[in-house]
């Protein structure tokens, strides 16, 4: 077990097993020591745990969790890839979309799920530049979706 998994089970937490892709894609894609992720949602055990839109039918506080949620699918699919989560150098970017009501304006908030939770599994490692943007709607009616840009050691 990688010291990242140990990390994570003292965290409570546990991985689960990577999301199947929905369409005409593949879950990640490594060029050099550079790893790019497809865009990932809260999914648990093949069905999101939230849907709508953050403002109307999501509270900021399950958006946060939803971030969380989505990380570990993340995770899920860099350690099917991997094959070891310790491979992992640094987190590059996140890439996050927040399925929004018209007046609501705190994407950043919701996505903070997601930063945080990096930060506490990796610590400096963890931090990334990022983009927390607002969209009307997301495939199947997710709240979020976020995609990563990974360094791996050579």
């Amino acid at each position: 077990m990688s010291n990242m998994e140990q990390r994570l089970r003292e965290l409570g937490y546990e991985l689960p097993e990577p999301p199947a892709v929905m369409a005409n894609y593949v879950s990640c894609v490594q060029t050099g020591n550079l790893i790019f992720t497809s865009g990932a949602g809260c999914y648990i055990g093949g069905s999101p745990k939230y849907t709508g839109r953050l403002g109307e039918q999501v509270t900021i506080e399950q958006g946060y969790e939803a971030g969380k949620i989505t990380v570990l699918n993340l995770l899920a699919i860099l350690k099917a890839h991997l094959g070891d989560l310790d491979r992992i150098e640094r987190i590059v970017k996140l890439f996050a979309l927040v399925s929004s009501a018209p007046d609501f304006y705190d994407q950043p908030k919701v996505i903070n799920g997601a930063s945080d939770f990096l930060i506490e599994i990796m610590g400096e490692r963890g931090r990334h530049a990022r983009v927390a943007a607002g969209t009307s709607v997301l495939p199947f009616n997710n709240p979020i979706e976020i995609d990563l840009v990974v360094e791996v050691k050579e």
